[in-house]
């Protein structure tokens, strides 16, 4: 290019660029030091959840009047891709999820709006209806998790301990949220005997009301002398559950105390609504959040800081247990990360030395930690963090970032050898090769372009790659044209002899390879077309997937029992699975979460929905193979336990999905859809690959239904709410005042004797007293229906859903299982009555929603890549040439895949676009050599031979630099597939692209081979 010469300027200020290049290693040491660091990348969780409460209903009287309603007003919602909701009886749960199209600065404006509109439609609810609750703070993290346990001590001593311990957490400057797990709530029980009330002629709610009336603080006046105010108290209220055991009662003229018909109990909450074991002993977690955009492993250091003060400071018999460690786990990750960049550059470097020789080679390999540390300054000013994603997409671009620098001093070194001196070769790349470079540069950063414009949550979790490789690429170009020349005029020697004088053995071979392709272009063309082809039918044998298992040792077991268990019998199942954790070699610690999720210790965590029937463990083992080694025992255990669904499984990559096979079946009525769906999960069954097959609600509860007669209650002064209260009362319990111990609040809870609220024996028999104080049996005012009804009811966008869902016992992809289920699901689907239809849910379903935008910008993609080759070429059969090699990377890709056994992931899918950016590339700098010889009077022939020969030594190189640089990754679990594709992509790609081409142009040019008479001219 003529006109001004950006490396010959960097030449005449030489100073200048070596203080620029100082200035940026010291920027970039520092920056690298000041970076955050992460595990992985942090995607925005765009979910809400919204409870309401209707005591009393029934689940289908739920979502009639609450969950309907509320699901029917959030449809208008902007921004809302779906409601998910869960009905028990008196509760309705809804999950709010907003499409990926709402940034992450709307969603709190989002959530706003959100709970405006429940408060627009408050007065549309029944009177009985209870009100709102909401938790827009799903998504959120607790990397630090500790279980504090406690011999000797009561519980809430212990929690008073905790709350200490919180109190110092959250004077630290990076803390975020700080919860307490598995408190127990005090109660002081008041429990009647039915019989002995309605004996004594007592009437309970007369009781309630005395007790209520007797504890109340009242301003009970001032009197105001001349001279001053004197405040009047009253004495009376209730400090301990003694004084309210002696409070005194009056029936009939006979006087009692309330222990003389109740039994009054201190205690705790029964059943409690969640509970944390720690190796099986109580425990109370303290969870521990980070403010955003904090240093997680500063912040780990000074959480270290202060537990370690409070641990000295703690009463013998309190002991702290660390059950999640993610600065420690941060600081291996990020540990691994480096070694595997140092091993990637050392890579780089060899090959650089090795084909270049030690001056070229150092000159070039000078160029490495320029681009990094420039780039390290960029990434800290865009705050991305240092995560498993953005710290492999550096190792990515290693192999790739060399390249605008191994040309460059290629190109110097060509011009050395025929006698030019030190500044004119340096500066000759510049009008030689550099813009044809920074069209390369730019088609294989737009081959990232899918990654950057993916609005998916996957797409959200891998964005960094796109970020990190797209500067790193720009700035490669910047330092190989900026910074390189001056490199090269300071190390390269002034007079080079030609390093190359005579073709070796492999370029001899190389040389009659590419004459017979030329020669038989067509043959040549339709091989490679032929090899496509394969290639094409190939992967459909490459096993698909959506994110792998993460190289975490936790193993986290869900743990479901009916629908209609108790908070007693998941803890009895969870204790004996605590007992069995106990005698397994291979496990280091484990937390037992009873009625709840763990909390979320890592973004990707699956969390049940809260319930007395659910459980979550948290496993720790010693390692990798320990951990699937538990994950078979756990499996095992599961099988020996019918009606217990134990589901082990290992921390995931990327967005959560649950069981990784999923069908929802949708449809109108209840009873039909749970038919169909035993009949499905029948179907599903046929597939021995499936383990843990499911329904997410089934099983109808037992209901005894209390049919009053409604005659015989007017006769004796009753109401229904009379008889319902009393029997809530009794089996349920209600408040009715509460003690006041300093800062905490202990309820006063009235219910009935154990025997009388255990038994359905007890109900047949009740009696209870008018409040007349005559005594009246339930018997005489009302009969006894069992039946069933639903204990649950899930929707989706308000219609009736039942997901079936099945874990996968073998090595399998949920692709290959879902495909070879597909006709026996298509048959079913075809026999379901009208209005009934069956949608693949799972890692399938969620792994076309991330691929789908994908598909939707590769056309932007392949535009933008066509405008640079365009621009370049300035000539559509050029242009054709050059995107005909853009796919042949497939060939590589499929044959390495096949090879390594390596699936076909969302990752692997990203590497295998950008290989289409990366062969377009080499595909310019070889045509664009080829065209400068035809215009310097070669013939087409000679320009396509002499252009291939002298840019194979470079492109090859380039190839090498950037597979090999790819091998430390290879072997992670993370990024091997994708490894693996870009390795056989760019290898195969890049042979076949140096053949091919060639053919290609003189198919397209008609070129024709020299006759003898020419050639031995």
């Amino acid at each position: 290019m003529k006109g001004f010469n950006l490396s010959d300027w960097a030449l005449g200020h030489r100073s200048f660029m070596w203080f620029l290049m100082i200035v940026a290693m010291i920027a970039g040491s520092l920056s690298y030091l000041s970076l955050g660091r992460e595990e992985d990348p942090s995607f925005t969780i765009r979910t809400m959840v919204v409870s309401a409460a209707m005591p009393g209903a029934t689940a289908e009287e739920t979502v009639v009047q609450v969950t309907d309603r509320i699901e029917r007003k959030l449809q208008e919602l902007d921004g809302l891709d779906m409601t998910r909701s869960v009905t028990y009886p008196g509760q309705a749960v809804v999950y709010v999820d907003l499409t990926t199209d709402v940034g992450s600065a709307e969603i709190e404006q989002t959530w706003l709006r959100v709970r405006e509109m429940m408060a627009d439609i408050r007065g549309e609810f029944p009177q009985e209806f209870a009100g709102f609750a909401f938790n827009d703070d799903y998504g959120d993290v607790f990397g630090n998790i500790f279980a504090f346990t406690a011999d000797g001590y009561p519980p809430e001593a212990l929690e008073d301990y905790v709350e200490d311990v919180r109190d110092e957490i959250q004077r630290l400057d990076m803390a975020g949220k700080v919860e307490l797990m598995g408190t127990r709530d005090q109660v002081v029980y008041v429990e009647f005997s039915a019989r002995r009330l309605a004996a004594i002629g007592l009437d309970a709610q007369s009781v309630l009301n005395v007790l209520a009336a007797q504890n109340q603080i009242v301003p009970s006046g001032t009197i105001r002398t001349g001279e001053e105010q004197v405040l009047i108290r009253v004495s009376g209220q209730f400090d301990s559950a003694e004084a309210l055991a002696e409070a005194p009662l009056r029936s009939n003229g006979t006087f009692f105390t309330l222990s003389d018909v109740a039994d009054v109990t201190a205690t705790y909450a029964d059943p409690p609504d969640a509970l944390v074991r720690y190796n099986g002993a109580p425990a109370v977690a303290l969870t521990i959040g980070m403010r955003e955009g904090g240093n997680i492993l500063e912040f780990g250091e000074e959480i270290d800081a202060v537990m370690d003060r409070v641990i000295t400071e703690l009463p013998v018999g309190i002991e702290v247990h660390r059950s999640a460690d993610q600065p420690e786990v941060v600081d291996h990750s990020i540990g691994h990360f480096v070694r595997a960049l140092v091993e990637a550059v050392a890579i780089v470097l060899a090959v650089s030395f090795v084909s270049l020789g030690m001056r070229a080679g150092f000159v070039v390999s000078l160029t490495i930690p320029l681009v990094l540390a420039i780039t390290f300054v960029i990434l800290e000013v865009m705050g991305i963090t240092l995560q498993r994603i953005s710290l492999g997409a550096l190792i990515i671009s290693l192999g790739l970032l060399v390249d605008d620098a191994m040309i460059a001093i290629e190109t110097m070194i060509s011009r050395l050898e025929i006698g030019e001196s030190l500044t004119k070769a340096a500066s000759y790349a510049w009008t030689s090769i550099a813009f044809p470079m920074l069209t390369g540069t730019l088609v294989t950063v737009a081959g990232f372009i899918p990654i950057g414009l993916n609005a998916s949550q996957a797409g959200e979790y891998t964005i960094t790659l796109f970020y990190v490789i797209a500067i790193s690429l720009v700035l490669s170009w910047i330092v190989a044209v900026l910074f390189a020349p001056v490199l090269g005029a300071t190390f390269l020697s002034k007079s080079m002899a030609n390093h190359d004088p005579a073709p070796g053995r492999m370029r001899r071979g190389f040389h009659r390879l590419l004459r017979l392709a030329m020669r038989f272009k067509w043959i040549t063309i339709a091989v490679t077309v032929a090899l496509f082809a394969v290639s094409i039918l190939g992967m459909g044998r490459v096993e698909q997937q959506f994110f792998p298992t993460s190289d975490r040792s936790e193993v986290i077991v869900d743990v479901t029992l009916p629908q209609n268990a108790s908070f007693n019998a998941t803890d009895e199942e969870i204790a004996r699975f605590d007992a069995f954790l106990a005698e397994q070699e291979e496990v280091d610690f484990w937390s037992s979460y009873i009625g709840s999720a763990a909390p979320r210790f890592i973004l990707t965590l699956d969390a049940p929905t809260a319930g007395p029937n659910v459980a979550q463990v948290i496993v720790m083992t010693r390692d990798l193979p320990a951990r699937d080694a538990l994950v078979d025992k756990i499996a095992a255990y599961g099988r020996d336990r019918p009606g217990v669904e134990y589901l082990p499984k290992t921390v995931a990559l990327g967005p959560p999905v649950g069981k990784p096979v999923q069908y929802r079946l949708t449809g109108p009525d209840y009873a039909v859809l749970r038919d169909e769906g035993r009949e499905l999960a029948a179907v599903m069954a046929q597939d021995p690959r499936l383990d843990l097959i499911a329904l997410d609600w089934n099983e109808p509860s037992r209901v005894v239904r209390v049919e009053l007669d409604q005659a015989r209650m007017r006769q004796l002064g009753l109401a229904q709410t009379d008889v319902a209260n009393v029997l809530s009362s009794l089996f349920e319990g209600s408040t009715v005042t509460q003690l006041r111990e300093g800062d905490r609040l202990i309820d006063v809870s009235v219910r009935g004797a154990d025997e009388d609220r255990t038994t359905l024996r007890a109900l047949q028999n009740l009696q209870f007293a008018s409040s007349q104080g005559a005594t009246i049996p339930l018997s005489s005012i009302a009969t006894l229906d069992y039946t069933t009804e639903q204990p649950v009811i899930r929707q989706r966008d308000r219609t009736p859903t039942i997901t079936v869902s099945a874990a996968i016992a073998t090595a399998d992809q949920p692709a290959t299982v879902v495909a070879a289920l597909t006709p026996a699901i298509d048959a079913f689907a075809a026999e379901l009555p009208d209005g009934y239809r069956i949608e693949i849910g799972g890692s399938v379903e969620t792994s076309g929603e991330s691929q789908e935008p994908i598909v939707a910008i590769v056309p932007i993609m392949i535009f933008i890549m066509l405008t640079l080759v365009m621009m370049q070429m300035q000539s559509f059969r050029l242009l054709f040439i050059v995107m005909a090699v853009a796919p042949l990377g497939l060939i590589g890709v499929v044959a390495a895949l096949l090879g390594s056994g390596a699936p076909l992931g969302f990752v692997a899918i990203l590497g295998v676009l950008a290989l289409v950016g990366i062969l377009i590339r080499n595909s310019i700098i070889l045509i664009h050599e080829i065209e400068n010889l035809r215009k310097a009077g070669r013939s087409r022939w000679e320009a396509v031979f002499e252009g291939t020969d002298s840019r194979a030594r470079p492109i090859l190189l380039t190839a090498a630099a950037a597979s090999l640089a790819l091998i430390p990754i290879s072997r992670q679990v993370f990024w091997g597939p994708m490894a693996y594709a870009m390795m056989g992509g760019i290898i195969a790609g890049t042979l076949i692209t140096l053949l091919f081409a060639p053919a290609l142009y003189c198919a397209v040019f008609r070129v024709r081979p020299p006759s003898p008479d020419e050639t031995r001219a």
